[in-house]
């Protein structure tokens, strides 16, 4: 483990990927669909990324939004996005899977991680929904995953920081505990009150559409309808500001 802050940003395109390093991120965990929690990158964006980066690419591995249980041909399609994000360069992967029951599950588990080597591995905020948050701990601790992403299994980190420290200090240099979720609001205090090394942001700012023509009768989603002409990309100033601010 290292003394100096890591400054892990989700990010969710190649241009936000690249503002990340801009404003000083020593990593980025790169998806797609951040407004499903996240979900497995392109190829493309992998590979482009890659391409455009000199820092830590972390590469989500979740086949589609919603819970962490999944079907065989789910898993097989997490295999497969390993392999790819290896050939792609990646530096590691990002994946979580539960069995019904709500533990961790390790048969499973244990393979992508094997899968996976010789990339680090972090485990999801999967976490933060299984059944037992010690008992999980334990279980990724002998799986020998890299780090876990938590919001010590409450709504954001600062309302999770008391397990989360708790993690820290029964995880010691076995695995790494990265606070994530509503972090980037209160970073100060989670770094200062749990003395965690990692922590995981977003830094968004909304941009506004190209398109000049614009036809507010059609959306491309579902009953759920997120703004056609706005998106959201990583603010490299936010990036910086947060940086300096977990740093001290």
């Amino acid at each position: 483990m290292t003394n100096r802050l890591i400054l892990e940003v989700c990010v969710d395109s190649v241009e936000s990927a690249m503002a990340a390093e801009q404003g000083g991120a020593d990593r980025v965990e790169l998806c797609d669909n951040l407004l499903a929690g996240g979900t497995t990158p392109s190829a493309g964006v992998i590979e482009l990324a890659r391409n455009n980066l000199d820092l830590g690419l972390q590469v989500m591995i979740r086949p589609r939004g919603g819970d962490f249980c999944y079907s065989d041909i789910e898993f097989e399609i997490m295999r497969r996005d390993i392999e790819v994000a290896k050939q792609l360069g990646a530096d590691g992967v990002v994946f979580g899977i539960l069995r019904p029951d709500g533990s961790v599950d390790m048969e499973r588990s244990a393979t992508l991680v094997e899968l996976a080597h010789p990339l680090n591995v972090t485990f999801h905020r999967a976490f933060d929904v299984s059944r037992d948050a010690h008992q999980s701990l334990a279980d990724l601790i002998s799986l020998g995953v890299n780090r876990i992403l938590t919001s010590g299994q409450a709504f954001s980190a600062l309302e999770g920081l008391d397990l989360i420290a708790e993690l820290v200090q029964i995880a010691g240099d076995r695995v790494i505990i990265m606070p994530g979720g509503g972090t980037e609001r209160n970073i100060q205090k989670v770094v200062a009150s749990s003395g965690v090394k990692e922590v995981h942001v977003v830094g968004p700012q909304i941009v506004d559409s190209s398109m000049v023509f614009r036809n507010h009768q059609i959306y491309m989603g579902g009953e759920l309808r997120p703004p056609e002409y706005t998106r959201v990309i990583t603010d490299p100033e936010k990036i910086s500001s947060l940086r300096n601010e977990a740093r001290g």
